[in-house]
């Protein structure tokens, strides 16, 4: 039994000690405004040693599902600009994302599906036969917290390769409009402005571009559904 909860034993115990540390309070626009000239002083000097850390800083709080993605997101942005922060926040998402499916796989064991009702079967069959279609809708839809999505694919027994595809494809769009407003706060943050976040992603600049790669990426589905049907012979008489 042990063997098998493991990780989640390991991910309860990060996050008590992250929240026993007080990590909110580092993860905030108030630390970010405190603290950003020391912060772009220790980038401009160790700029590789920096990405690699705050890569490895963002797998970490999102293998253990720290809440505050979106801020850190952000911190990438301020700190390393629009290029080099969205691939370090889409690099460190996509680690701590699959560390997390890897251990909701080890925790729950077999699928989901093979312990519920036909409901569920059938949507796991669903999930399958178009598992990357279904996986990058998923991150790309704002509705769903990012650590549900890390974990359900898990219950249903996706391919893993799959998963780490659509997860670094699926969350590069909302990295880049997270990562453009970290890239874009130095003023306000000097002048002691707040940064408006709410409503971010339901924006029209920003959800209809989203709508639209929704939309391309139910094609493969709508195809297989509707198009690629079974060809059948002529009897011979």
């Amino acid at each position: 039994m042990l063997k098998r909860i493991w990780p989640l034993l390991v991910i309860i115990a990060a996050l008590i000690v992250f929240f026993a540390i007080g990590g909110p309070k580092y993860i905030s626009l108030n630390a970010l405004r405190e603290h950003q000239g020391v912060l772009k002083a220790f980038v401009a000097d160790h700029a590789i040693a920096s990405a690699i850390g705050f890569c490895a800083l963002y797998a970490l709080l999102t293998a253990i599902s720290v809440p505050g993605a979106s801020l850190l997101t952000i911190f990438g942005g301020f700190l390393f600009g629009l290029a080099t922060g969205t691939i370090a926040v889409v690099i460190g998402a996509t680690i701590g994302a699959t560390i997390l499916f890897l251990a909701a796989r080890t925790v729950f064991g077999e699928s989901l599906a093979a312990k519920a009702g036909p409901f569920v079967k059938k949507f796991e069959t669903g999930l399958k036969e178009n598992e990357l279609s279904y996986l990058f809708i998923l991150r790309l839809v704002p509705l769903f917290p990012f650590f549900i999505v890390n974990i359900v694919p898990a219950l249903f027994g996706v391919k893993l390769r799959n998963y780490i595809i659509a997860t670094f494809f699926g969350i590069i769009p909302g990295s880049l409009v997270y990562v453009s407003v970290g890239n874009g706060i130095g003023d306000a943050l000097n002048a002691g402005q707040d940064i408006p976040l709410s409503g971010l992603m339901t924006r029209p600049a920003v959800i209809i571009p989203i709508v639209g790669l929704i939309v391309l990426s139910l094609i493969p589905i709508a195809y297989k559904k509707w198009v690629a049907k079974p060809v059948t012979g002529k009897k011979s008489t």
